[in-house]
């Protein structure tokens, strides 16, 4: 009988499956010959196929590529590649499970497992007994073990069941013992890493010596270890709480140096000690610091500004005059908001708690509130390291999530398959670290359908306040979205593929409705297996316009985009869903930006984060000064 391909066993172009050594075939081999007669049977078209668990590449040579996961017909292992793009669609096996349970079941696994759970339950005491036991019995310690054993002494928790008179016992254990168990690290040769240094930071915190907590920070670059913003906490904390201002500076400039960016909890500390200080200077860079780096400050922070204007130091500092020309030269180059020169004005702060209108006039002091721009160039860059985390995160990687980039892609033919990259029509699809990536999709559709005026994430306004989903309130808000446009379009809608054809969109009406948006262009159904957070995302930065979302994005993905520049997007970008009478109401951006802002004129606002802007105002703190003769503009 005439060979299709070269099946499974074969050499290329040997012709066919090789026969047993008594000329009659084996079961299992006869089976797989069966098998692959009924896949070779579209032999030369260029299409891929997924069938019954198995992935067939064909292209216009007869070599085939299997790979099933059949018990039946094979070992888990590919038996030919067809190119290295194909191979690289195709998940290696891991290590085997046998490995895996002897590492497990030996004596450094199970002590391991052991302490771990000491750790989650913050049981020192125990966690000492096995760390003895191990010792007595020569059980050799890896990195980790020395760095849960360290944790713990650092925590000094005690296991949360004792009288409080054990509890300082373990306390003071805790501390004898984990300078011991450090050394006994050294002894065997055990390289430290960030999590134990941070750990003996921690212990020399808890003996109240901070400047032995930042030496060993310092030493940390000469081990090659690069330390973290939690290395620093324990020396910074500890200079600030003692009032140690010049340490903690000292502290602070090392951090910067390393390149560890601060956040509020070491802004506050270092505000804190900088106000007991009287360090006037100090408390101005860490206001402008705070106003970068947190923008809206916790309860906490907004007691230490507010204690700082009311304070003695703070009625005697600022310029009785001041150049004019000078300071809106400032305010231009931050792009508004602030200007940076210093402290302006002189005598008594009024301090007050207050909110904004939705002008963004302080209802205390009557001044208005300004929008700071966003530099174009940021939008750019942020929309580029978007589209690179979204790529990342939407990957299918295995078998099963990437029939869904076929479903997509299926209208399209393959016409080649390279090292790198799958090419279709029109679209490639890039192939990194054996993970397919989804981004190309949704970047050529919006280039073929967009810009748009807005974007609407269809999944959360269809359930504002509702049970079910309710297409008649996303329509609501599509049409008045499109009434406001200035081009009078259609926004784009963003909804998963399960609520595209699943549930209510079944109903006669729904499916009408969406066919229409979809007529226009006003429709993105995100693949199964996908997050639709990330296409509504990129949709509403691409086309840098309105996003409609009561999402707060404030989940570990968005976390993912760091604090600089997605706040100040989000701010200027988002807008909200509120019901009245049952009907869906728009809330706009704020006409100013939700961020500490420094006046021309020498007042402050703060905001908090007490007040969401959406069911209650936001609280603001005003500090202002008296306008008297004695202060001259020049």
């Amino acid at each position: 009988m005439p060979n299709r391909g070269t099946a499974a066993g074969a050499a290329p172009g040997s012709g066919g499956v090789k026969e047993s050594g008594g000329g009659e075939e084996p079961a299992r081999q006869q089976r797989q010959r069966w098998w692959l007669r009924g896949q070779t049977s579209l032999y030369n078209q260029p299409v891929m196929l997924l069938r019954a668990g198995c992935v067939s590449f064909f292209a216009k040579t007869p070599t085939l590529f299997v790979y099933c996961f059949n018990k039946r017909f094979s070992t888990n292992k590919p038996t030919h590649l067809l190119t290295t793009a194909a191979a690289a669609l195709i998940r290696e096996p891991s290590s085997s499970k046998l490995s895996k349970k002897a590492r497990y079941d030996s004596p450094e696994g199970k002590l391991r497992g052991k302490l771990d759970t000491c750790s989650k339950n913050g049981d020192l005491a125990e966690a000492l007994r096995l760390y003895d036991a191990a010792r007595a019995n020569g059980i050799p310690l890896s990195q980790h073990h020395y760095n849960v054993l360290l944790y713990l002494c650092s925590s000094c928790n005690g296991n949360g069941n004792v009288s409080e008179k054990l509890d300082k016992v373990l306390v003071k254990l805790g501390l004898e013992r984990g300078f011991e168990i450090f050394k006994q690290m050294g002894i065997h040769k055990v390289a430290p890493n960030e999590a134990t240094f941070t750990s003996l930071a921690r212990l020399a915190l808890a003996k109240e010596d901070p400047e032995m907590a930042f030496d060993l920070v310092k030493k940390m670059k000469g081990c090659g270890v690069m330390p973290k913003l939690r290395s620093y906490g324990p020396g910074l904390f500890g200079f600030c709480s003692k009032g140690m201002a010049d340490k903690a500076y000292e502290v602070d400039a090392h951090m910067r140096e390393c390149g560890v960016l601060a956040e509020e909890s070491e802004l506050v500390a270092l505000l804190k000690v900088s106000v007991e200080a009287k360090r006037d200077d100090r408390v101005y860079e860490m206001m402008h610091r705070l106003r970068a780096a947190v923008r809206q400050v916790a309860e906490e922070t907004a007691g230490v500004v507010e204690d700082w204007f009311m304070s003695e130091r703070a009625v005697k500092v600022g310029r009785v005059s001041w150049d004019v020309e000078k300071v809106r030269e400032g305010v231009v180059k931050g792009g508004g908001g602030w200007h940076g020169q210093g402290w302006l004005g002189s005598g008594n702060w009024r301090v007050a708690r207050t909110h904004m209108d939705e002008k963004g006039v302080c209802q205390s002091c009557g001044e208005k509130l300004v929008c700071i721009d966003i530099d174009p160039k940021e939008a750019e860059n942020f929309a580029t390291s978007l589209t690179s985390l979204a790529c990342q995160k939407e990957v299918k990687g295995d078998f099963r999530r990437f029939q869904d980039v076929w479903e997509v892609g299926h209208r399209y033919s393959l016409v080649s398959a390279c090292k790198s990259d799958l090419y279709f029509y029109g679209l490639r699809l890039q192939i990194s670290n054996n993970e397919l990536k989804l981004s190309p999709l949704i970047q050529k559709w919006l280039q073929q359908h967009g810009p748009f005026d807005a974007v609407v994430d269809g999944a959360n306004v269809g359930l504002v306040n509702q049970h079910d989903f309710n297409f008649f309130q996303l329509n609501s808000v599509v049409r008045q979205l499109q009434r406001m446009s200035p081009s009078k379009r259609l926004p784009l809608v963003v909804l998963h593929k399960s609520r595209v054809t699943g549930g209510p969109a079944q109903y006669d009406k729904n499916k009408k409705l969406l066919e229409s948006w979809n007529k226009s262009g006003a429709l993105y159904a995100t693949p199964r297996g996908s997050n639709d957070d990330w296409y509504w995302l990129f949709a509403a930065v691409s086309c840098n316009c309105l996003l409609v979302t009561n999402d707060e994005m404030r989940d570990h993905l968005f976390q993912l985009l760091g604090t600089n520049f997605f706040p100040r997007w989000k701010e200027k970008h988002q807008v909200r869903l509120a019901t009245s009478n049952g009907r869906p109401e728009l809330r706009m951006p704020p006409p100013y930006s939700i961020v500490i802002q420094e006046s021309e004129q020498g007042s402050w606002h703060v905001p908090t984060l007490i007040g969401d802007d959406l069911e209650t105002p936001r609280q603001w703190i005003c500090a202002t000064r008296a306008r008297d003769a004695s202060s001259r503009c020049l």
